[in-house]
């Protein structure tokens, strides 16, 4: 149906929005004046959200917005403090995972909610399996579901795989499917492409095309502007838990998104000069790492960086990334090789040692190896360090300092909100936990900063800032090994480039002159 277009009350700056409220078709959700208020923070003020059905429709914010809040709202995790909620016309009181299942409402999370032993078959039932005689679980009739439903929806998932055998996409596709075995005909993803490969994104794509032409009914989540381009048809954008406009995609550009969303103009390009590089920080030759099942991921690596430089690791994911920086970093035993950082020998040492020896890292897992999520936000911005007289003495922690140092960190780096120094990790958004991690290693002040997808989960204005400060690094003398997946990041910061290419650089390019079609030839297993 036809939408009618008309300036509204939620317009930003110089930018029309669309009234998609006076039409025939009752909305799919329509969520008026929700305000969410958890002690004196305000997370949601009066938001107005109205979906069409048979759409996809993108929610667009800063780290800490709101965004998560309001959905968490529809799905019955949290209760907002008033306004109402209608699901097709149908005013509804949703005070539980349960009664939005009732309403037809599913939820695929950030951080995916899989049990790994499990097979894919086995997660998607857990909690709703059928039964046979005696009360035994009929595990070939849940099978046959799952199974129908993947080919229903070209969702190409093997029921009898383990999650934790199968990629992150096949996940992501798993958790789809538990949603629609419950009956989901409204679909929220939040970050649904934050830690795909381009190819994972545009297989994401088709798939909620797909469902949309099946009569289902997406929300997204989402910092990525140009996925919004490619994929949504009208975005809502909220502004320190404030609605600031409705829009149809196919009438803004992403500026005019970024614009909107942190109420400034946002640079897409990283402003820095020529490199200027020293000596060898890390040095690595002849690396083998073995994966989980045996095989050699890393095969005969070999690489350095210099003091000064940003060396960016292309590569399409499971080209031996993860085994790499898990050797680097401590937490997975090399088979052969060296490692060296600053002339000292790191090869197989524990993590503490190769911190100690000059290593910071941002993890490429913020939960598993990046925060302790029961700690307060304090205590994870001291993690490394509390053994320095400058936070702890006589075996007694220093609160006071601890607290002032976060208290730094947290406005230097916008950490959202700003008075969560004492809140627990896990109480923050994904994107402000990535925050957390990246202020503490940032300023450990170590002669070598590995990156691994640093600005998963940021918006716009915040990779902005995040992308200042690894250069700022680099001026500073510091060595920079960047691993990521957006392509655009590692030519937009890097100095030079080596692709990844079973287990090996394969190549090496130029960071001022790279480009994506060498690039890609080159991550496929060409050669420039």
């Amino acid at each position: 149906m036809q939408e009618t277009k008309t300036a509204s009350s939620v317009a930003g700056p110089d930018m029309p929005a669309l009234d998609i409220r006076n039409v025939t078709m009752p909305a799919a959700v329509d969520m008026r004046d929700i305000t969410t208020i958890f002690g004196t923070f305000k997370a949601n003020d009066n938001v107005r959200l109205r979906v069409p059905q048979r759409s996809i429709h993108a929610i667009l914010g800063e780290n800490g917005a709101g965004k998560s809040t309001l959905m968490n709202a529809l799905y019955g995790l949290v209760q907002p403090t008033s306004g109402d909620i209608f699901i097709k016309g149908e005013k509804v009181r949703i005070d539980s995972p349960a009664r939005a299942i009732e309403y037809g409402i599913g939820m695929v999370h950030q951080h995916f909610m899989l049990v790994p032993p499990f097979t894919v078959t086995e997660n998607i039932i857990l909690g709703q399996e059928p039964v046979r005689g005696f009360g035994r679980i009929d595990i070939q009739k849940a099978r046959n579901e799952v199974k129908t439903l993947s080919e229903r929806y070209d969702l190409k998932v093997d029921p009898d795989a383990k999650a934790e055998d199968i990629s992150v996409g096949m996940q992501q596709r798993a958790e789809i499917l538990k949603v629609l075995y419950r009956g989901a005909e409204i679909l929220i993803l939040d970050e649904p492409t934050a830690a795909l490969t381009p190819q994972e994104i545009d297989e994401l794509g088709l798939i909620m095309q797909n469902l949309v032409e099946s009569g289902k009914t997406m929300i997204i989540i989402t910092h990525k502007l140009a996925e919004i381009k490619a994929m949504a048809n009208h975005c809502t954008i909220i502004r320190a838990g404030k609605t600031i406009n409705t829009v149809a995609v196919q009438d803004v550009s992403e500026e005019d998104l970024a614009a909107m969303m942190v109420g400034r103009k946002v640079s897409f390009s990283v402003q820095k000069k020529p490199a200027n590089p020293g000596g060898a920080v890390l040095t690595v030759e002849n690396l083998v790492v073995k994966d989980y099942w045996g095989h050699p991921a890393v095969n005969g690596l070999s690489l350095k960086v210099r003091a000064g430089e940003i060396v960016g690791i292309a590569g399409v994911d499971g080209n031996g990334q993860s085994e790499f920086i898990s050797a680097l970093t401590g937490l997975r035993k090399a088979e052969s090789g060296t490692i060296h950082v600053s002339g000292r020998d790191i090869f197989n040492r524990s993590p503490r040692v190769i911190f100690e020896s000059g290593v910071s890292s941002i993890p490429e897992d913020r939960h598993k190896h990046g925060l302790v999520l029961d700690f307060s936000v304090s205590e994870n911005m001291v993690l490394q360090n509390l053994q320095k007289s400058d936070f702890s003495r006589n075996g007694f922690l220093r609160e006071t300092a601890i607290l002032q140092h976060s208290l730094e960190l947290i406005k230097k780096f916008d950490i959202r909100p700003n008075h969560c120094a004492r809140l627990k990790a896990r109480g923050l958004s994904g994107g402000n936990q990535q925050k957390v991690v990246i202020a503490r290693e940032v300023t450990n002040n170590k002669d070598l900063l590995i990156c691994v997808n640093p600005t998963r989960g940021l918006d716009v204005g915040a990779i902005e800032y995040v992308h200042k400060y690894i250069v700022a690094q680099r001026d500073a003398g510091k060595a920079v090994l960047l691993v990521s997946f957006e392509l655009t990041e590692i030519m937009n910061l890097s100095d030079r480039i080596d692709v990844m290419f079973r287990g090996t650089i394969s190549g090496s390019v130029d960071g001022p002159n790279a480009d994506q079609t060498t690039l890609g030839l080159m991550m496929a297993g060409g050669k420039a």
